[in-house]
């Protein structure tokens, strides 16, 4: 019998939010699962997106709007968005009540800035979600914890074994971690939920997101050409150059525009450069790498399938570095850590730093397949010495991310993880 509900990573960040505060947004691209996530701990529910009470709500919003604030807490604001006037509403509630886990508000669309909405600081959290990470689609064993890694530093982890295989890596990058998808049965229609994502991007929403009307065509071509640069440092400048191929109408405020509007929507989820003090700041690369909040994105956009990828491992590289920031950006926050990467003009790379709140911190290289394990260790250790030179804090371990079967820690303490292994 298929799972009806499958346990996410923020489930936990949720209670503790609502135990905090008096309200908790969760904010990140549609179809993730937030309403679905948020409706197994409101009591009440209010879906703005609900057609056949759109007239209803158009009425409460402008003439009583505290109306829709009635019903048993914690009370669900689906899409708050929609009405922003909700926010204002909500902020007051919770100062009047002063009470924790009153209100879970959702949203698909970063607001435009309103100098009339008030700051939810102290009264308002906010949480992000993302797609379904392997371990919460039940593809990762989770037998090795992010956590625990920093936690105990004597970890056993020779031959933990991965579930899934690199053809069923490829496989999941494709269907992505969409909740919609992974309760389907037939692997062929698990694979139409990011595509008829991807054309609802291009075709409705990048219009919808500021009610500007923009065009389609022009929208495919600028997620094609930021799908054809995923997991590199390619500025927006290189964008320009490759879409101008074939529109060579449009500027660069265009461009920017379009890219603003994905943003809002919460499709791109780029990676922040970390400078540490051990280069000159005109050394290190400080553009943000470029991720989709989910790789499914990226085959969408290239046209490829899990066939065509297996062909063009090269191709494949990018995507999977995508897949596995996703799922290092949803267990990494939910242990209070961030993610960040590290690439300087030297070729001294680090595909991702995990920072925690307290200090502490992992080097993280990602790479497909065994033949490039030698590589990313040299570029950790490389990297951790010239750390210890500049007499900056150690970091508490090294890993290289795989498409692998087994994990196992080296003889010079890198550890190699599948990325099948992994979890919070």
């Amino acid at each position: 019998m298929q799972k009806e509900y499958y346990d996410r990573v923020i489930d936990k960040q949720l209670d503790s939010y609502l135990s905090a505060l008096g309200a908790v947004l969760i904010k990140g691209p549609k179809w993730c699962g937030k309403t679905t996530s948020a409706s197994q701990k409101a009591k009440s529910i209010v879906k703005f997106q609900d057609e056949n009470e759109r007239l209803n709500y158009d009425k409460i919003m402008n003439l009583i709007p505290n109306q829709i604030l009635e019903g048993d807490k914690p009370r669900l604001i689906d899409e708050w968005q929609m009405y922003p006037i909700v926010w204002n509403c909500i902020r007051n509630e919770v100062d009047n009540q002063n009470l924790p886990g009153q209100f879970i508000l959702t949203g698909s669309v970063t607001p435009v800035k309103n100098d009339k909405l008030h700051t939810g600081t102290g009264r308002i959290g906010s949480i992000v979600m993302r797609p379904m990470s392997l371990y919460e689609s039940l593809e990762s064993n989770g037998k090795i914890s992010l956590k625990e890694l920093f936690d105990n530093k004597n970890i056993h982890i020779d031959g933990i074994k991965s579930k899934i295989d690199l053809i069923g890596v490829i496989y999941a990058s494709c269907r992505g971690g969409w909740p919609s998808s992974i309760k389907l049965k037939d692997e062929k229609s698990k694979l139409l939920v990011a595509k008829e994502y991807f054309k609802s991007l291009y075709e409705e929403d990048i219009s919808k997101v500021d009610d500007v009307s923009k065009d389609p065509i022009r929208a495919r071509a600028i997620l094609k050409s930021y799908a054809r640069n995923i997991s590199t440092l390619a500025s927006n400048k290189t964008l320009l150059e490759d879409i101008k191929a074939n529109d060579k109408e449009i500027s660069e405020t265009t461009l920017y525009s379009y890219l603003n509007a994905l943003k809002r929507l919460y499709v791109i989820d780029e990676v922040e450069a970390w400078c540490p003090n051990i280069r000159s700041k005109s050394a290190i690369r400080s553009v943000n790498k470029k991720e989709f909040i989910d790789p499914s994105l990226a085959v969408a956009a290239l046209g490829m399938s899990p066939e065509a990828l297996l062909k063009d491992l090269n191709t494949f590289g990018f995507i999977f570095e995508n897949l596995v920031l996703r799922d290092l950006k949803v267990y990494g926050e939910a242990i209070g850590g961030n993610i960040s990467y590290y690439h300087d003009r030297y070729g001294l790379e680090c595909d991702a730093v995990l920072h925690l709140e307290d200090g502490r911190y992992a080097l993280i290289e990602i790479k497909l397949g065994d033949a490039y394990v030698d590589e990313g260790a040299k570029h950790l250790l490389t990297l951790k010495k010239l750390i210890i030179e500049h007499k900056l804090k150690e970091p508490d371990f090294l890993m290289i991310i795989t498409a692998g079967n087994y994990s196992y820690k080296r003889e010079d303490n890198v550890l190699v993880v599948p990325i099948g292994c992994l979890k919070d």
